[in-house]
């Protein structure tokens, strides 16, 4: 559903059926009861309540968002971005901390580190505040697998590990994904041998979208770590809506050679503004630490500190892209073109044709779509804008992809 002031729904009504209210009361996995009233006040009212971005706050940034990328041009699609941007209630974080610009040493950072340590349930000292999750991986990459280090992956992924490892003389191990895209497990059991300094997954996966099963990665990373240490990339980890998917964070708190990395990139609309995290155990943490080589800022910090806080902008985010990505899958299976599950803000599909001349001919229509993943070399990746923006991406998409013929 597309909503505008003028829909029909009322904000209870519209609250209920996106999730956030269940049985008439806020869910409590989503928001407090307490901030019902800001979601639900009159046309006008204020875009931030109590930290929260109300509704009316939403629909206004929707409007003026959408405006400006259709001024702009072409709608970016390409790298898995937010189209909404930051929350409200990040840019209000930003204006109130303006004099921090100037400041060497602010606050920021580790008041971030106190909040997401404190809303993924581990101890400050498990966490470490980077400059984006690209950060961590470069990060774990100095600091194991350096001078001849050995690194195991599967293939294609989420290339920023892989290549700066092997850019540092790293020996690199691809495993190719299996006959659904998503990591192969047992392939990746039997190339893993002692001298493995470094296990890479990301979950979900990136480009395929694909999520590999919660018991069997468990066991698989558990396993793992008994030999090298593990990083698990979570980038995409807010856009999840399947139940029977878990965090690896819990193999960190036993006390694993585990490490997550997270992101404000992505729900959080700040990839301009470079905030990640890594989270491990301390002693992981101390041998990351030196390795350090930028920080993030202050603007980011202060942005993702108070969007982590805000559920309601969170929520309303990932309901639109979910609205998106249910568009987009209903377009291709039109076209009968084999497509993943995905479970990002991004689809991933075949289009029986070279990727490039998809993206040229999406670039003519005015959609700017990502590139090539090889071997998947006719499968477009194409990120998720708004819904009105992807109905639009829907009813070009007959125009230059063809659909399959039978038993493709």
């Amino acid at each position: 559903m597309t909503l505008r002031p003028s829909s029909p729904l009322s904000r209870r009504q519209w609250l209920k059926s996106s999730g956030l209210v269940a049985g008439g009361a806020i869910a409590t996995q989503s928001l407090s009861p307490a901030l019902l009233p800001a979601l639900e006040a009159p046309m006008g009212a204020p875009a931030v309540v109590n930290g929260q971005t109300t509704l009316d706050g939403f629909l206004a940034l929707e409007r003026e968002i959408e405006a400006m990328r259709r001024a702009e041009g072409p709608i970016r699609l390409a790298s898995n971005e937010n189209p909404y941007g930051m929350a409200p209630s990040a840019k209000q974080a930003i204006m109130d901390m303006w004099k921090e610009h100037a400041w060497y040493g602010a606050a920021a950072v580790p008041a971030l580190r106190k909040i997401f340590a404190q809303q993924v349930g581990v101890p400050e000292d498990y966490v470490l505040v980077t400059a984006g999750s690209g950060d961590v991986l470069s990060i774990v990459s100095l600091a194991y697998a350096m001078q001849g280090g050995e690194v195991l992956t599967p293939w294609p992924t989420y290339e920023g590990l892989p290549r700066y490892a092997e850019s540092l003389g790293a020996r690199v191990h691809k495993v190719a994904l299996d006959g659904n895209l998503a990591h192969d497990l047992e392939a990746m059991d039997r190339r893993h041998v002692q001298n493995v300094d470094l296990v890479f997954v990301c979950n979900p996966n990136n480009p395929t979208g694909t999520l590999t099963d919660a018991t069997k990665l468990r066991s698989f990373v558990s396993n793992a770590s008994r030999k090298s240490v593990v990083l698990v990339d979570e980038a995409y980890h807010d856009f999840v809506t399947d139940p029977g998917y878990t965090s690896m964070i819990d193999l960190v708190k036993a006390g694993e050679n585990v490490i997550i990395s997270r992101t404000a990139s992505k729900i959080h609309g700040l990839a301009g503004l470079r905030t990640g995290f890594a989270i491990a155990r301390p002693d992981i943490i101390a041998r990351l630490q030196p390795c350090v080589t930028s920080f993030p800022g202050v603007f980011g910090a202060r942005a993702a500190a108070a969007s982590l806080q805000d559920t309601a902008y969170q929520t309303m985010c990932r309901d639109r892209n979910a609205e998106g990505r249910t568009i987009m899958h209903t377009a291709v299976k039109a076209l009968g073109r084999r497509m993943t599950t995905s479970h990002t803000n991004f689809v991933f599909f075949d289009t029986g044709m070279p990727v490039e001349k998809v993206q040229a001919a999406m670039l003519s229509k005015g959609f700017m779509i990502g590139r090539a993943f090889p071997p998947y070399n006719t499968w477009a990746r194409i990120s998720i804008g708004t819904p009105d923006e992807m109905k639009r991406v829907a009813a070009v998409l007959p125009e230059i992809i063809k659909p399959a013929t039978t038993g493709q």
